[in-house]
């Protein structure tokens, strides 16, 4: 699957994944990177509405930089998302064949 959101969408992407448990998010986002708030913000409202349903979810940020996105993978993990992070998506796909095995 593939989308383009604006930063109000995005909470709700892992919603368009109803029939799968393990999930691969590739982003490669532009522009103004979000603040701390905002990232804790989507990742414990898509924690939410999603805890228990995933197996795995595998999170790409390209242009990631700094500690942030370690910060939301840690709300997600600390509600119920196993998530991780990844620099590639090779790694990523890796890691979520190991979890289906």
């Amino acid at each position: 699957m593939s989308f383009e959101m604006t930063l109000t969408e995005k909470p709700g992407y892992l919603h368009e994944a109803r029939s799968v448990n393990r999930v691969l998010i590739e982003e490669r986002l532009t522009g103004r990177r979000l603040e701390t708030w905002d990232v804790y913000q989507i990742a414990a409202e898509g924690s939410q509405k999603g805890a228990g349903r995933f197996e795995a979810v595998a999170y790409v940020d390209v242009n990631a930089s700094g500690e942030l996105m370690k910060f939301a993978e840690t709300v997600a993990n600390n509600r119920g998302i196993p998530m991780s992070l990844f620099s590639n998506v090779a790694d990523a796909e890796a890691w979520l064949r190991k979890k289906a095995g």
